[in-house]
């Protein structure tokens, strides 16, 4: 069956990184677009960013722009982020998710979600 297991949240200072992996399976990943999506506590999803099936094309969030990197490695049906400068705001929980073009709220793939907390 389909999975999207991520990994690699954590508790980090601000300022501080971490690395976040999604391994995908039972379908074929090179051939959809990944996102990365966000929930803050007792707030809704907010996308994060994007990756093209060969990792041509690539956005993000204002928010994130600059500080994050997505990247996926299709020999190994893995999804990165790797996440710089982290603030408290970027606290959530992190969902990988994968669907057909880059509009990820039509998402057909979804993660259970890893939780990234930011705090001193």
């Amino acid at each position: 069956q389909v999975q999207l297991v991520e990994s690699g949240g954590g508790l980090v200072q601000p300022g501080g990184s971490l690395r976040l992996s999604c391994a995908a399976s039972g379908f074929t990943f090179s051939s959809y677009w990944m996102y990365w999506v966000r929930q803050a506590p007792g707030k809704g999803r907010e996308w994060v960013s994007s990756i093209s099936r060969g990792a041509i094309t690539t956005y993000y969030a204002d928010s994130v722009k600059g500080r994050f990197t997505i990247s996926r490695d299709n020999a190994k049906n893995t999804l990165y982020l790797q996440m710089n400068s982290l603030k408290p705001e970027d606290t959530g929980l992190y969902y990988c998710a994968g669907g057909r073009d880059s509009d990820w709220a039509k998402y057909i793939y979804w993660g259970q979600g890893t939780q990234v907390t930011v705090s001193s």
